[in-house]
C-alpha cells in the first residue's frame, strides 16, 4: 500500500515516513502544498497524510482541489490547529479523519489502517481469503492458522490484493502501489513475487486473468 505524506516539518515527515515503512507501507513525501498537490494529482495513493499549515499552498486548498478533481483517496489531516471550526472545515473539504499534533505514532498508524480498510470496504483488521489471513495490525500472514514468512515486497503485493479481493489487479497497478516514485519500476518483477506467494500460500491462492492481471477471487470481474 502506497502512502503520501505532505508535511513541511522535515524531521516530523521523516519520522512518519520511517514508521510507515517499518509498518510495511511504501511512502512518498512532500514538504509543501505545491509539490504535495502535484503528487496527489499524478500518482496513485492508497491514502494521504496531509498537514494543513503548508507553505506555497495550504493543506485545505490542496485537499479541496483534489476532491474537485475527483480524487477519492482517503485523507488523514495532520495539524497543530485545535479549533473545532478548522476541523469542521477540513471535513467539509473532504478529509476522512483528523489527528492533532502532538500525536502518538501508534494512533496515527491505527487511524491510517482503518481509513485504508474502510475505503476498500473492510470493517475488520483481519483480512481473509480462503485459508489465507492477513492481520493488518501486525502484518502477520497465516495459511490454515500456520504462520507464513513473507518478504517485504511479497507482503506488499498480498496486502494490496487482499484489500481488493474482488478486483482484477493489473501488473502495472501493483507496481504503482508497491514502489515509490523514485524507484526504477519494472512490472516484470510482479510475476516473480506472485510466483513466490503461490509457493508459500498455495497454488490456488492467487488467480491469473490472462492479459489482465491477478486476483484472489477466481470469478473476480470476469465480465
Amino acid at each position: 500500500m502506497r502512502i503520501l505524506v505532505v508535511e513541511d516539518e522535515v524531521e516530523l515527515a521523516t519520522q512518519i515516513a520511517k514508521a510507515l515503512e517499518q509498518a510495511g507501507y511504501t511512502v512518498d513525501t512532500a514538504h509543501d502544498g505545491e509539490q504535495g498537490g502535484f503528487l496527489g494529482d499524478t500518482e496513485p495513493y492508497d491514502a494521504v497524510i496531509l498537514d494543513l499549515g503548508l507553505p506555497k499552498i495550504d493543506g485545505l486548498t490542496v485537499l479541496d482541489r483534489w476532491r474537485q478533481a475527483g480524487h477519492t483517496m482517503p485523507v488523514l489531516i495532520l495539524t497543530a490547529r485545535e479549533t473545532w471550526s478548522e476541523k469542521v472545515s477540513g471535513f467539509d473539504k473532504g478529509a476522512d479523519d483528523y489527528v492533532t499534533k502532538p500525536f502518538n505514532m501508534e494512533e496515527l498508524l491505527a487511524r491510517l489502517r482503518a481509513l485504508i480498510r474502510r475505503s476498500a470496504g473492510h470493517a475488520k483488521s483481519q483480512l481473509e481469503s480462503g485459508p489465507v489471513t492477513l492481520d493488518t495490525r501486525s502484518g502477520k500472514v497465516t495459511v490454515n492458522g500456520v504462520m507464513v514468512i513473507l518478504t517485504a515486497n511479497e507482503l506488499k503485493v498480498l496486502s494490496y490484493l487482499m484489500h481488493h479481493p474482488e478486483k482484477v489487479v493489473s501488473r502495472t497497478e501493483l507496481t504503482e502501489h508497491i514502489y515509490d516514485q523514485n524507484f526504477d519500476r519494472d512490472s516484470n518483477t510482479i510475476e516473480v513475487f506472485i510466483g513466490r506467494l503461490r509457493k508459500k500460500l498455495g497454488p490456488d491462492a492467487i488467480y491469473t486473468h490472462r492479459g489482465r492481471g491477478y486476483s484472489l477471487a477466481q470469478s473476480a470481474e470476469d465480465s
